[in-house]
This record gives C-alpha cells, sequence and structure tokens, in this order.
C-alpha cells in the first residue's frame, strides 16, 4: 500500500507525507469510519496529530478524488477508498452499519432521471435503508 499510497498521492500532484499516507491507510483499513474514528487509527499509527490535520487532509484527498466522502442523512460523514466507481450503500438504521452495495441495473449512472434538465449526469447516488439480520431480531 505504501508505493500505490506514494505514487496516488504524486500523482494528484500532492507531497507525499506521513500524516497523509496515514490518513490513507487508516480510510483503506476501516471503510465508512468517521473522522473521529480515524484520528483514532491515525493516531495510533504515527502518535500525535491534530484533530485539524486529520480532518484538513480528509478534505484534501477527498477534492482530488482519492477518498470519498459520503454523508448519509442523520449522520456524520464517512469516508472510503473505493472511488472511481458508481457503487452505493446499504445502511441499517439500527445499529449504523454500513455496506457497499453494487451498481442495481444497467451501467453508470444506474438510474436513468425522467427529466435531466439539460444535465449531462455521470453518477447517481443511492443509500438503501433497512435493518440488519442482527437488529430484526
Amino acid at each position: 500500500m505504501s508505493r500505490d499510497a506514494d505514487q496516488q498521492l504524486r500523482q494528484h500532484g500532492l507531497q507525499v507525507t506521513a500524516q497523509r499516507l496515514a490518513v490513507m491507510r487508516a480510510v483503506s483499513s476501516r471503510p465508512h469510519a468517521t473522522a473521529d474514528e480515524l484520528i483514532e487509527d491515525v493516531r495510533a499509527v504515527i502518535g500525535s496529530i491534530s484533530r485539524q490535520a486529520v480532518y484538513d487532509t480528509l478534505g484534501v484527498l477527498a477534492d482530488k478524488n482519492i477518498v470519498r466522502r459520503i454523508q448519509p442523512a442523520g449522520s456524520a460523514a464517512r469516508y472510503e477508498d473505493r472511488v472511481d466507481d458508481n457503487h452505493h450503500h446499504l445502511i441499517c438504521r439500527g445499529c449504523g452499519k454500513m455496506y457497499d452495495i453494487d451498481c442495481a441495473v444497467g451501467v453508470k449512472p444506474c438510474l436513468t432521471a425522467e427529466n435531466d434538465h439539460g444535465f449531462e449526469i455521470d453518477e447517481a447516488e443511492v443509500i438503501y435503508w433497512g435493518r440488519c439480520p442482527s437488529c430484526q431480531k
């Protein structure tokens, strides 16, 4: 991962830093984590890092499309490194677990808008909500 992460940062014109690498590793190892969860993971690896530094790093990585920021209704933003595909998410209303769901039907953007208002649509964001088997009990 380290060599790939180094290369990915450079390809996007970003300087390779220990902080950025640690944040990228944390996002990769814990998909759909909140920034606060990622802060804990990063601190466990590199020690002292400010909360703001992690938030800033996540913002830069999301702006460069290295990580994806997801913000379901009623939830803190969550981050994942699965980018450049048009997948969706399934969230349990009970425990909050989140799963990736591949595109439901057809090719990107999966869903065809009834009226595109002249837009060239390139992505559809869908969140499926329900209750996982454990929360159904």
